[in-house]
């Protein structure tokens, strides 16, 4: 048999189409390969996810060796830390080429709050996809942030970068009981004493638009308890100044208030953190009897519960007054106490803030940094809540919360919370051009003032 050394040419009309067939081949390799390493990200934040570190027996063992291993995997240095028994603290660290500068902060807390499970479409423990949207519990609060600041660095030692600042990784406990094992404690520790910390990154919060939310300052817990007590009387008589009556006199005082603040907010002259809130949480009263209450007996004492925010723009004293003289006057048998009072001021009497002009180059450089990526940041905010921050802030730190998660609802503490398979995946390259801005900053970090004004 003979065989026959000669290539055959195909003719030139079908030439075109075979290169058109070669090149199109191409991408289509490309967008599976980057489809793959989009699932198994996808499967990581999983995992963290099915993780369940609720309230009140939240597993942070597992949750911190998860996250060390995914340190492991990175080559990245790590140690647990137990300020308090049961409950670690886990610290990654990824060093600089020049240490002597002012280190990052990337922080998040691993606990999460309960779930109703029969509220949820989904298991809030189970990580569901549907439709594109990853269902669970701490998808947007905050175990997100925690995994892509990962990731973030994962992409960044595969591009060959090396920061000059060092860069940490807190991942705490306790932050959604108040942080008083986590944050308080570690802000407060000769161990964060030695990371010589230039600024601190934490939550924020989702956005319903397309641009995202940063925020400067929160609003300070005041959980007040107001009492009214008065003699007992018969349930058909009328009389002045019953406890009953006096509460309510109160009670409709403070809603009247919360009215005003919250018209402020309905008309758009303010936003959410901006107001005073006042939300009544628990009424208590009357004369319990075993088939419910007795009914025909004004009992002599009752007291109310408020959640009150306030923004560190509102002036604390004037808000006492009110307290004193128009919500629980002791002329109407009334008196208050507080569970929780936060100052909205720090050590030297200013109020408790970031700031967000020249004066804070971090900030200018978060805004750069999230227009290279491709997004859009929106005006800063004061949060409407309480997060760890407060604790970095009350340290004279510059603090700011930042959550990549536009176009995405609100959904923290709330049934069938979800972040998009999309977004999770463009707020990792959010971080990345964040995390390499801030990595690579040769300034002091304190322009414009020092770092306890900050």
């Amino acid at each position: 048999m003979m065989v026959s050394n000669t290539t055959t040419i195909p003719p030139p009309h079908i030439l075109p189409l075979l290169l058109l067939l070669l090149l199109l081949s191409i991408p289509i390799t490309t967008q599976s390969s980057s489809s793959s390493e989009s699932e198994t990200i996808i499967s990581r934040f999983q995992h963290y996810l099915r993780i369940n570190t609720a309230h009140p027996t939240p597993n942070y063992h597992e949750a911190a060796d998860f996250l060390k291993s995914q340190a492991d995997s990175l080559s990245l240095q790590s140690q647990t830390i137990v300020l308090v028994n049961a409950k670690p603290l886990l610290l990654i660290k990824w060093p600089g080429s020049q240490p002597n500068l002012p280190s990052i902060l990337l922080y998040s807390h691993t606990d999460v709050v309960p779930a109703e499970h029969d509220k949820w479409t989904h298991h809030p423990f189970g990580a569901h996809i549907d439709n594109g949207r990853i269902y669970a519990r701490g998808s947007q609060d905050m175990k997100c942030v925690g995994m892509q600041y990962l990731e973030a660095i994962r992409r960044l030692k595969a591009s060959g970068f090396q920061p000059l600042r060092s860069v940490y990784l807190a991942f705490a406990p306790d932050e959604e009981i108040g942080g008083h094992d986590g944050a308080e404690k570690f802000s407060q520790s000769e161990i964060f004493d030695q990371l010589n910390v230039g600024v601190v990154l934490d939550e924020g919060l989702a956005s319903p638009e397309e641009k995202y939310r940063a925020f400067y300052a929160e609003r300070s817990p005041w959980w007040l308890i107001i009492k009214a007590v008065g003699a007992p009387g018969h349930g058909a008589k009328l009389y002045d100044n019953s406890a009953m009556e006096n509460l309510l006199k109160s009670i409709e005082n403070i809603r009247r208030f919360r009215a005003s603040q919250f018209d402020l907010v309905k008309a758009g002259l303010k936003a959410e953190g901006d107001v005073v809130s006042v939300n009544m949480v628990f009424l208590k009263a009357g004369t319990p009897s075993p088939t419910g209450f007795v009914m025909n007996l004004q009992p002599s004492e009752a007291e109310a519960g408020f959640d009150i925010r306030v923004p560190p723009t509102a002036d604390p004293e004037s808000l006492d007054r009110r307290i004193a003289e128009e919500w629980a006057p002791a002329s109407r048998n009334m008196s208050f106490s507080f569970k929780q009072k936060v100052s909205v001021r720090d050590k030297f009497g200013k109020p408790v803030l970031t700031k967000t002009d020249s004066s804070n180059p971090w900030w200018s450089l978060l805004e750069n940094a999230i227009e290279k990526a491709g997004g859009k940041l929106g005006k800063p905010e004061v949060f409407p809540a309480s997060t760890d921050a407060r604790y970095f802030r009350d340290r004279g730190l510059p603090a700011i919360g930042f959550s990549p998660m536009a176009n995405t609802p609100i959904l923290l503490h709330d049934h069938n919370e979800f972040l998009s398979k999309d977004e999770y995946l463009k707020g990792i390259e959010i971080y990345e051009s964040i995390i390499k801005a801030y990595a690579s900053f040769e300034g002091n970090g304190s322009e414009g003032g020092s770092r306890d004004e900050l």
